[in-house]
Formats: C-alpha cells, sequence, structure tokens
C-alpha cells in the first residue's frame, strides 16, 4: 500500500532518494561484498532448498519516492520482475536492501512464508539495518544471510536431488 504523504514529506523522501546513486550502492556494497555475499547463498543453498536472491537499490525514482511507493511495495515488485517465485517448489526468497532508507524487506514464496514467522524475518531485516547504522554493510549482511540460512535449513534441509534455480550474483539497482 503506498504510504498517504504531505507535500512536504513526499518532496524530502523524493530529495533523500535523488541523492542515491549508483555509485552509492558500490560503495556500500564493493566487489569483495558482492562476491562474499555470492558465496554465502550459494553455500546456504547447499544446506537449504531454498532459493535466496538478494537486491540492493540505492535509491527509488524520485517518482517512485515522491508518490510514496513503499519498500515492502517495491520489494514485491522485483520479486516478480526478477522471477524469484518461479521456483520449482515455492521456495523463493528475495533480500531487498534500500540504501537510500536503510530499510531491508524480506518477500518469500508460498511455501516458504506458510512455516517462517514475521518475527523470524524480522530478525533477520534487523541484523541487517543494525549494522547498516554504522555502515558496516559488508559484515551486517553476511551475519544475516548466515541467520537466513540456518533458518531455512531447519524448515528445508537439503536432500541433494535439485540443482540451482536461480543465479546467487546479488544484483545492485
Amino acid at each position: 500500500m503506498t504510504k498517504q504523504l504531505t507535500f512536504g514529506q513526499r518532496c524530502g523522501r523524493a530529495l533523500k532518494h535523488l541523492r542515491g546513486t549508483p555509485a552509492t550502492a558500490r560503495q556500500a556494497f564493493p566487489e569483495r561484498t558482492l562476491k562474499a555475499i555470492e558465496t554465502a547463498i550459494a553455500g546456504g543453498e547447499a544446506m537449504h532448498q531454498a532459493e535466496v536472491r538478494l537486491i540492493v537499490e540505492a535509491a527509488l525514482t524520485p517518482g517512485m519516492a515522491y508518490q510514496g511507493v513503499s519498500n515492502r511495495e517495491r520489494a514485491r515488485e522485483l520479486f516478480a520482475q526478477y522471477g524469484v517465485w518461479d521456483t520449482e517448489d515455492n521456495v523463493g526468497v528475495l533480500i531487498y536492501i534500500n540504501l537510500a532508507e536503510h530499510q531491508v524487506d524480506i518477500v518469500a514464496d508460498r511455501n516458504v512464508g506458510r512455516r517462517v514467522t514475521p518475527e523470524q524475518w524480522q530478525g533477520v531485516c534487523r541484523t541487517m539495518t543494525g549494522g547498516f547504522k554504522d555502515g558496516n554493510y559488508h559484515d551486517s549482511t553476511l551475519d544475516a544471510l548466515q541467520q537466513l540460512n540456518t533458518l531455512l535449513q531447519s524448515h528445508f534441509p537439503a536432500d541433494g536431488t535439485r540443482g540451482n534455480q536461480l543465479p546467487n550474483e546479488p544484483i545492485l539497482l
């Protein structure tokens, strides 16, 4: 649901997002961090049957920010756009990071969503955002992925019958 914001709030939010650039995302998530994330996702998927994608967006377009598009709405849009829902057993999980607002949202396909509680998802998100406050994107993201992988392994332990269905590389927008 789009947030109902005042004119001033909409303008301020649009300006905040206007300052976010691809360079902002590359600074927070340099190549070594992206490789470490890819390795953590691949390692986790060897332990569980879920498929994990991670998308970092420096900022929404000013128009989206002005219109009040929520982090959750954007995460759901990217979940569909990148086909995270398109896994054999409905076990796709998207971690969406909005750098301009230091917010994290997790969108899970229906099979995963039935077993993992909102509180568990929020715990993973808090692990990330807690580190983001201090500018620690590398360690907090890897810690959250470890937490997520352990959680997914408890519900969907790997049985060796399925190959990788989604790319493991994180996406910078």
